[in-house]
């Protein structure tokens, strides 16, 4: 229907008019696109009946959001993470079948080309923090183990920073490795137990989070990467379910099968083979991944 047809703008036909402009539109998928965030947008406009004013309070928020935004520093995908949005395209795009691991999202403290390192070595590499000894085989649906499964896994250290955000304090690659399972398909390493942290709050997301009466929290967890032929990768975490932020994660990252149990051992034999001076912390926790598609 041409553009004529459908007359002039007005409140009643907004979605109408503006979504019949693009009826020349080079893509279908980009048209297709645009019709729907269209008439939700104008659904929440007719509802919501925003005064002048109010809406350019969203403009000028959008605008300190852009102006946020750098090398380092991405607040659209932030706002994102802490609108739900983030978790939900992750949710679309990973359904995974009946017993398989469930996803989370990356997170932005990712580093490429962190060092491969033997099975039950200690990624933590300033000795700071609570010990803590991580376990756990990978497994195929069907409950067979996984040769040769890449992990890669990092994490924040006992005050809540990643190495990246504090560099020349932390040493490179600090809570950081890359293990591969032997025929058995377990994995373990040693590092160090992880505390929750605040995502970036000193900027408009920051501020939104403070007007909504919402903390800035990400309970304690670790990331994982687990690669293997002929299997879908898997992004995840584990979780502290202590953690006291594990019931109101800022980003909604927190899956109850990603919880996994955090033991305090006592144990001074097995302390000293690990090659920790007390008492420390120990985690088991099994993957799954699905096959690949």
């Amino acid at each position: 229907m041409g553009t004529e047809e459908q007359g002039y703008f007005t409140e009643e036909s907004s979605t109408e008019v503006v979504t019949s402009r693009n009826a020349g539109a080079k893509s279908a998928r980009l048209k297709e696109v645009m019709e729907v965030v269209t008439r939700k947008l104008h659904e929440a406009v007719k509802e919501l009946e925003p005064t002048q004013e109010e809406w350019m309070d969203a403009i000028l928020f959008l605008t300190r959001t852009g102006h946020m935004c750098n090398e380092w520093r991405q607040e659209f995908i932030l706002l994102s993470d802490v609108l739900g949005v983030s978790m939900l395209v992750d949710a679309i795009n990973n359904r995974k079948p009946s017993g398989a691991s469930e996803s989370t999202v990356l997170g932005p403290f990712h580093v490429a080309d962190a060092p491969e390192l033997p099975l039950g070595a200690n990624i933590c590499l300033d000795q700071k923090g609570e010990d803590m000894v991580i376990g756990g085989r990978i497994l195929d649906i069907e409950g067979r183990p996984i040769e040769n499964a890449v992990l890669d896994v990092w994490q924040a250290n006992d005050e809540g920073f990643y190495d990246v955000q504090q560099q020349g304090i932390q040493p490179d690659f600090n809570l950081r490795g890359i293990f591969r399972t032997g025929s058995d398909g377990y994995y373990w390493f040693r590092a160090v137990k992880p505390k929750y942290y605040p995502i970036p709050d000193d900027g408009p997301v920051g501020q939104l989070l403070a007007a909504l009466g919402r903390h800035p929290y990400r309970p304690a967890h670790l990331h994982y990467i687990i690669k293997a032929d002929g299997f879908e990768t898997l992004t995840t975490h584990i979780f502290d379910p202590d953690d006291p932020y594990i019931h109101s994660d800022a980003v909604f990252g927190v899956k109850e099968s990603l919880l996994a149990e955090f033991r305090l051992m006592d144990d001074p034999a097995q302390a000293k083979d690990l090659g920790f001076d007390g008492k420390f912390w120990k985690v088991e926790h099994d993957f799954v991944l699905a096959p690949a598609r």
